[in-house]
């Protein structure tokens, strides 16, 4: 929690930096604590609670006067947390509106009003596949999102309008299309569809058996955790004791490999059959040609990365010890008497 602008170093006493994993911890289990007493009052009605760091959403059946009140006595729990509510029958969480139709669920994607129709554009200099890789994942948040086939319809036309904005071409959001929706879409010349609600729900029911990208990330990340902090094997055996860990070398074999990365740029779009056109000729007819040579690239660094210093120069960081006059003029003469008494 602390930064450096300028020629000073600032400390953040109250509150987390935002994106912090420990502040994001640290929200979380307070929270856990600030809740209970909302959990208990939920559990005993069978009535929704649920939260997502600061975010919450809940139901309620009594009248709305009560649900005030109950908010309102929930502020004064901590000096630090006041809620910002809202009450009605349709309402945003996090990016899906929630509607409650006569006691029916409905859900679709929702857009902040203030929101710009901005995506990163066709003319970035981006690998190709970044630019396939959002429009699949906005696709998928259409399918997981929307409820109904009329939401979703509406949601992909928003989708088409955006990336057309953005400088897609509509031909590559054709295919992009075709290829995320393969045989539930329809024959349309311009803009796929699925022109049959059972088939909408055939591949919304598939998509939600799956778990997303960042579910599975959290449960990799969760099996292979040291919860006890156990002391690896291969640390408490014997000097004498064969190491039980494999080979690296007989798994990845990397001595017959030379591995070659560039910053990706459009401008080097032939940069990798040049270099195995290089490599060949140099290395025609010698032993150099057993190693197998793989070129690859690694995506430009954001800008914000580029931009922002992440630690300020070591001579800043250190400490210089200052003097005012005054203690340089009293230590002066404490040494002063001291010589006229001797």
């Amino acid at each position: 929690n602390v930064f450096a602008y300028g020629k000073k170093i600032y400390k953040q006493t109250t509150g987390g930096a935002m994106g912090s994993s420990l502040t994001l911890t640290l929200a979380n289990i307070f929270m856990a604590k600030w809740q209970q007493n909302i959990v208990e009052e939920q559990t005993k009605t069978s009535e929704f609670y649920g939260r997502y760091i600061d975010d919450i959403f809940m139901t309620w059946n009594r009248s709305e006067e009560e649900l005030r009140k109950f908010l309102d006595d929930a502020n004064t729990w901590h000096p630090n947390i006041k809620l910002d509510y809202k009450i009605g029958y349709s309402l945003p969480f996090l990016d899906v509106q929630l509607t409650n139709n006569n006691g029916i669920l409905s859900t679709s994607v929702y857009h902040k009003p203030a929101a710009e129709p901005y995506v990163t554009p066709f003319i970035s200099d981006h690998p190709r596949h970044v630019f396939s890789n959002i429009i699949k994942t906005f696709i998928d948040r259409a399918v997981r999102y929307s409820s109904t086939f009329e939401a979703f319809n509406y949601e992909r036309l928003h989708i088409k309008l955006m990336l057309l904005y953005n400088g897609y071409p509509s031909t590559f959001i054709e295919n992009e299309f075709q290829k995320y929706l393969s045989s539930y879409i329809s024959t349309s010349p311009f803009l796929p569809l699925i022109d049959n609600e059972k088939k909408f729900f055939q591949l919304r029911q598939k998509l939600l058996g799956q778990p997303t990208p960042r579910q599975s990330q959290v449960a990799l990340s969760a099996a292979t955790a040291d919860i006890d902090n156990d002391t690896d094997a291969d640390e408490t055996k014997q000097p004498n004791e064969p190491s039980t860990k494999p080979d690296t070398a007989t798994i990845t074999n990397y001595e017959e490999k030379l591995f070659l990365h560039y910053t990706h740029e459009k401008r080097f779009t032939v940069m990798k059959r040049d270099m195995h056109h290089v490599y060949e000729h140099t290395f025609e007819y010698t032993p150099a040609m057993n190693t197998k040579v793989i070129v690859g690239n690694r995506n430009r660094r954001p800008a914000a990365n580029e931009l922002i210093h992440k630690r300020p120069t070591q001579t800043f960081l250190q400490n210089h010890i200052t003097q005012s006059k005054r203690q340089n003029k009293i230590s002066g003469n404490f040494e002063k008497k001291n010589l006229s008494s001797n």
